[in-house]
């Protein structure tokens, strides 16, 4: 059975929600699933923007019946050739094979590369280009680049008639929808946490990129911005358009500091609680503990995006650094993450090398301040104990 939401008199949300997947991408863990969503445009035309996942896609076909009822699909509108977004794509095309398939050059690329059928579609594409415009019977919708938000051949739609911005991958959020489709029937402030997973590790080493797409979008009059997952968003553009630039920025969401460990034994542990409690001392009051072999990786991307100073603690596993650190700091890298001020907590009992390291894995890192380190053997002792307390109050002072 059909399950739309109808968002203004000429637009409805034709999406659907997954809560089976357990890891989005087959990587990243959920705990409440995601959304899929597409949107049908009904204004003298028709037009969808987006499929859908495999999972979701009988769902998807059973909306988009309900609202043409019966009648033509003017335009198949592909702003990102991801799998989740255009699984449907070849089926849908077949389906309405009068509908003429919108699309910039690189997504024709994708599209022949995903279904070979496409090598049939050749008049039925409509490519455009940034700043194109394209009328939807009353509906005029202006078309912009957004490489690399987070696939190369992404564009974005602003429907310029009803100051609408439908923007691809961009302001997504993890999560399913639980009925309230609209940030102003929910309280998205409370699901912060999974629009910062989100963007931070599928969007966040493309950074620069995403900032482009910010300043395009702050020039625009925007009632409604409707992402391909999460919320539509209809309220609180000042405090969404803020932390999304921070993250596209690289600037510190919160001034406060991450303690990242790893602890076999419970010694590093034991000097990531002292360093903690030190900063308590020292009046820090915004700490965050976490272990990363109980932590997934996302998350802990996540807060190394939302706070201004890290510290890693590993012990020294088989002459290198713990598996679980050493994943937390490749990923650190590859998202690029900048502008944080960082200090390491090395342990090993009969050839120390976690110290040497992590100090070696970060030294490439652009814009990152290192603050100090602590080496100690097997247990903390009274000696290294004052270390820790050394490197606290360093932290402690260069927060404001």
């Amino acid at each position: 059975m059909y399950n739309v939401h109808p968002l203004t008199e000429n637009l409805t949300w034709i999406g659907a929600s997954d809560r089976r997947l357990k890891l989005f991408e087959n990587h990243f863990p959920l705990s409440n699933g995601v959304s899929y969503n597409s949107y049908f445009i009904d204004d003298g035309e028709t037009a969808v923007l987006d499929t859908a996942d495999d999972a979701v896609l009988t769902q998807y076909f059973e909306n988009l019946v309900h609202v043409l009822a019966g009648r033509k699909l003017n335009y198949i509108i592909v702003q990102h050739m991801e799998p989740d977004h255009c699984a449907g794509l070849a089926a849908l095309a077949n389906k309405y094979p009068e509908a003429k398939i919108v699309v910039n050059n690189k997504t024709i690329t994708f599209i022949k590369q995903f279904f070979p059928v496409a090598t049939n579609w050749e008049d039925r594409f409509l490519s455009v280009k940034d700043g194109d415009t394209l009328q939807v019977g009353n509906t005029q919708l202006v078309f912009a680049m957004a490489p690399m938000v987070h696939w190369p051949e992404v564009m974005v739609t602003y429907d310029a008639t009803h100051k609408i911005l439908f923007s691809a991958d961009a302001f997504g959020s993890f999560g399913a929808l639980n009925g309230n489709i609209l940030n102003s029937q929910c309280d998205m402030k409370a699901n912060l946490n999974e629009y910062r997973r989100y963007y931070t590790n599928i969007v966040g080493k493309y950074g620069m990129q995403a900032a482009s797409l910010l300043k395009k979008a702050s020039q625009l009059e925007i009632k409604m911005i409707c992402p391909l997952h999460g919320l539509i968003l209809v309220e609180d553009f000042p405090f969404i358009i803020d932390k999304y630039t921070k993250w596209a920025t690289y600037v510190p969401e919160e001034e406060g500091v991450l303690i990242a460990y790893a602890s076999m034994y419970h010694h590093t542990e034991n000097a990531a609680d002292i360093l903690a409690t030190a900063l308590d001392t020292h009046g820090v009051k915004n700490i965050a503990m976490y272990d990363v072999s109980n932590t997934d990786c996302a998350h802990l991307v996540a807060e190394a995006f939302r706070f201004s100073h890290i510290v890693l603690a590993s012990p020294t596993y088989m002459n290198e650094l713990y598996p679980q650190m050493a994943h937390f700091i490749a990923s650190l890298k590859s998202h690029a993450l900048k502008k944080r001020k960082l200090a390491v907590i090395g342990n090993g009992s009969w050839a120390p090398q976690a110290t040497k390291v992590m100090l070696a894995e970060l030294e490439p890192m652009k814009d990152i301040e290192i603050l100090g380190s602590v080496e100690f053997l097997s247990a903390i002792n009274e000696e290294k104990k004052a270390e820790l307390e050394e490197l606290a109050s360093k932290i402690a002072a260069t927060l404001s």
